[in-house]
């Protein structure tokens, strides 16, 4: 059974919402309530939240309102990205990133890399102060070199809750001591936890110990191993890649059934390790159009962790492939079992370009046996469901976090790539505003 996160209160203000009202006149509207296409509509926004949805003929425009032709376009709920990696706000990288977000569509990410600043950045953000999308926080992230023992484990849990962070991030290292002392704090107070799977007690503790998300399907792969084999005993590299050839398959059912039972959900973040281990060359990553927007130095250095990749020993493109359709078909395997999916591709990292890699991770969830509409539902109503948030949908009275397509994703799910303008808590940014803010970052050079 699935649990929602009563967050809602993270998007309740709308300090930026446009204090004119906003009408898409006469525009294809994608609900997300269901596989449907709603033509030429009117759709009226106001004070941050959709007020009206109906046919373009009966829906008036208010006076004074901005108009936006929706003519042969598609409007639909705005996209999460549940694994970002949002820089400190003092860093130069922030607005970089925060704005290759909301062109790309992302009207809400949730750091999976917290800072005390991020706090203060998140207010920023709903009052307008700054650009860029509605953020969930999580803390700094508790690990084998932050944490010492149980009881600091359980300190820093309160700690963090104390400051009012929304989310308690875990990484690897953790004794399972120190694991379980968290987890029972963090559930004693009502604050998720989310992240990496400790390897010392595995999907099973984890999902026992009401784990809210599982991020890049960790720890599954060494779920699978079989009975005689001790998953800790190897190396198993970048998430078990090199283990993936010695899983018994059968065992994939159970360990869904467990995750369904627990009502934990699953951030695959299958961009993130289908173009590291994919036969796709490095020289074609790096060519990619969208890396303009990055500096020089971090494609290189994206560049360089691919090679390694592709140089591990132990590693060939045969367990590279192996691995990937592995992976696929535990993705496919949660969803057909009604486990949640949550929509996430762990930007920026490894040809992870922010807002660009999440079009990416919507093809691969296609590729992994997903309808177009499916996948979308994991970066929208499924988003939606998690928190509890009034997001998620196209549809009178829900947040006005949306955006405008050249042509319907769900015929092509390429077509989420087609942005012409983006809606970020009410207030409106057309493709030339989009494309001259990102024309800042429009360079290579460090």
């Amino acid at each position: 059974m699935r649990r929602a996160l009563l967050l809602a209160t993270i998007f309740l203000t709308v300090g930026a919402a446009s204090a004119a009202p906003t009408a898409f006149l006469n525009v294809n509207v994608i609900p997300m309530t269901e596989e449907t296409v709603l033509e030429a509509q009117t759709v009226i926004v106001e004070g941050g939240r959709i007020t009206l949805v109906g046919d373009v003929d009966s829906i008036p425009v208010p006076e004074g309102a901005i108009v936006v032709d929706g003519t042969d376009r598609y409007l639909m709920p705005g996209l999460t990205e549940m694994h970002a990696h949002v820089p400190d706000i003092g860093s130069q990288e922030l607005e970089r990133v925060l704005t290759l977000f909301v062109a790309n569509g992302v009207t809400t990410a949730r750091g999976m890399l917290g800072r005390p600043s991020h706090l203060v950045l998140r207010q920023q953000l709903l009052d307008g102060e700054r650009f860029g999308p509605t953020l969930i926080t999580s803390g700094p992230s508790l690990n084998g070199n932050s944490v010492n023992g149980p009881e600091d484990g359980e300190r820093q849990v309160r700690a963090q809750h104390a400051a009012g962070y929304d989310f308690i991030k875990i990484h690897p290292g953790l004794t399972s001591g120190e694991f379980y002392a968290i987890a029972d704090v963090a559930n004693e107070l009502g604050i998720p936890f989310a992240g990496h799977v400790t390897s010392a007690v595995g999907v099973e503790g984890a999902l026992n110990a009401g784990m809210a998300t599982i991020d890049h399907l960790d720890g599954y792969v060494a779920a699978l191993m079989p009975a005689d084999v001790d998953p800790s005993g190897g190396y198993g590299g970048f998430f078990g890649v090199l283990l993936a050839d010695q899983v018994d398959e059968e065992k994939i059912a159970g360990i869904v059934a467990q995750t369904v039972a627990a009502g934990t959900w699953n951030v695959p973040t299958q961009s993130l390790i289908e173009q590291l281990v994919n036969d796709q060359s490095v020289a074609d990553l790096a060519s990619r159009p969208e890396n303009r927007y990055m500096l020089r130095r971090t494609v290189q250095q994206w560049a360089s962790a691919k090679e390694r990749q592709l140089n591990e020993r132990g590693f060939s493109p045969a367990i590279g492939q192996k691995a990937i359709e592995l992976r696929r078909q535990i993705i496919r395997a949660l969803h057909e079992a009604g486990a949640g999916l949550l929509l996430g591709s762990d930007a920026p990292q490894i040809f992870n370009v922010p807002g660009f890699s999440l079009h990416h991770e919507l093809a691969f969830l296609v590729a992994a046996g997903l309808t177009p509409f499916e996948a979308l539902e994991t970066g929208t109503a499924a988003v939606a469901e998690f928190f509890g948030s009034n997001g998620g949908y196209v549809a009178a009275g829900k947040d006005a976090d949306l955006v405008l397509l050249d042509a319907n994703p769900l015929d092509d799910i390429s077509h989420s790539r087609r942005v012409y303008g983006v809606m970020v808590r009410g207030q409106w940014f057309d493709y030339q505003e989009l494309h001259e803010r990102l024309s800042r970052f429009e360079s290579l050079d460090d």
